[in-house]
């Protein structure tokens, strides 16, 4: 996979979660959780966001990032616009630390230790997609759940 195609899907998916969070009819349940639903649409938000800016931004696009993981799960109540502000930042983010990629680069070991064994940049990526789509759909759940 090439380095555009990689940058069509993170801004495809992350603006299909500015869609999911824009569909929330009350603010507020972007934040709730019930029963056996312990994250918020809210908080995988914010933890995709912190995500893509640690591996990506800091990683690949040296943007000296200082990811706060545990706050991306407790904090609440941050306004719908400022979420979706958000996601269009990492979306730059994304789009402008992946831009300078060389095909050769994308084939490098990823600088950190993130699973098993050294993987790839292009292997590390391909995960990131897949773990951006995992929490996609739930959000997408989520949302139909929670706004029954």
């Amino acid at each position: 996979m090439n380095k555009d195609e990689l940058i069509t899907f993170f801004e495809r998916d992350l603006n299909k979660l500015i869609t999911e969070i824009e569909l929330y009819k009350k603010e507020e349940n972007i934040w709730r959780t019930e029963k056996n639903i312990s994250n918020s649409a809210g908080n995988l938000t914010l933890h995709l966001i912190g995500n893509l800016h640690t591996f990506i931004g800091k990683e690949i696009g040296k943007t000296n990032y200082v990811r706060n993981r545990e706050l991306e799960f407790t904090q609440k109540n941050v306004p719908r616009k400022e979420l979706i502000d958000s996601i269009h930042d990492t979306i730059q983010m994304a789009k402008k630390s992946l831009s300078s990629l060389t095909n050769q680069e994308l084939q490098k070991e990823y600088p950190i230790m993130k699973f098993p064994k050294v993987e790839t940049i292009e292997y590390l990526l391909i995960h990131l997609i897949n773990h951006l789509t995992y929490h996609l759909g739930q959000i997408n759940y989520h949302r139909r759940l929670i706004e029954e």
